[in-house]
């Protein structure tokens, strides 16, 4: 049985829910979310750390790998999903797994969770090695799948990082870069889907943008390796090139079309 003590579960600030006009219940889930930015705030220096060390292993090929089960495992896999259409990086350098494989993402997997040997195999489908960095995820900081993920990673020389919402959890301790962010108990007792999931997209957002930034996939504010895979993207890129050549509108989208991307059509332009 699990006695770690967890803040996560601690009862909420606010009670009799059921009791109160819609607009108190917005007004104090509202004033419990002011609290998230100010937490991550506190853990930047981790992030930091986290980051820095990414940029050295992905300019020798590494890749990020996050898993997590449930709500944590649902952002990894979407902070990484996010990843080729912004930044135009291929699919296999930035990956999510949720505990109990992509039907997952959508309903719940009974028990899946639990298994302290899965998260392992499943990154041995991507042959994860030394230069690749693992971020287990679990606001709990207790999940058994992120656990032993954790674990054979440290064992077999891989960088990890924990995060999580509650103070020296054994997902903390485990991991090589603890990123501790504690936001206190929820609005609705428990339901971390709430102030810990939205500080787990915060960080995500902060870890894969950074990187992105490091390792050159932005040009001053703009994302010039975003996929044209839609009628906006087409239209930002556009006006990017409108704004960076002092071309007309019909110009920039005829040279955007012809060189693929945004980067591509302002080296060629300069040339």
């Amino acid at each position: 049985m699990d006695t770690h003590h967890k803040i996560t579960e601690k009862a909420s600030n606010h009670d009799n829910l059921e009791k109160l006009s819609t607009q108190e219940l917005l007004l104090k889930i509202n004033e419990e979310d002011q609290q998230i930015a100010n937490a991550v705030n506190t853990v930047i220096p981790k992030i930091e750390q986290l980051v820095d060390a990414l940029v050295e292993r992905f300019d020798k090929g590494g890749r990020l790998f996050y898993i997590g089960a449930g709500t944590s495992g649902r952002l990894g896999i979407l902070d990484a999903s996010e990843i080729p259409p912004t930044f135009g990086m291929p699919h296999d350098r930035v990956i999510g797994i949720i505990a109990g494989g992509d039907g997952a993402i959508r309903k719940a997997v009974e028990f899946a969770e639990d298994d302290t040997q899965q998260a392992w195999k499943d990154l041995q489908k991507f042959d994860i090695t030394p230069n690749d960095t693992l971020v287990g995820i679990a606001a709990s900081g207790t999940t058994p799948y992120v656990l032993g993920g954790i674990e054979d990673a440290n064992a077999n020389g891989v960088l990890t990082a924990g995060l999580t919402n509650n103070p020296n959890s054994p997902l903390a301790q485990l991991a090589k870069i603890p990123i501790e962010v504690i936001v206190g108990p929820e609005f609705v007792t428990g339901s971390t889907r709430m102030k810990s999931g939205t500080s787990q997209k915060l960080v995500l957002n902060m870890i894969s943008t950074a990187l992105m930034i490091r390792i050159g996939r932005v040009k001053g504010n703009k994302m010039v390796d975003m996929q044209l895979s839609n009628n906006k993207l087409v239209d930002r890129g556009t006006r990017y090139l409108v704004d960076a050549l002092d071309l007309s509108y019909e110009e920039a989208e005829i040279a955007l079309k012809k060189h693929g991307s945004v980067r591509e059509a302002i080296t060629a332009f300069k040339k």
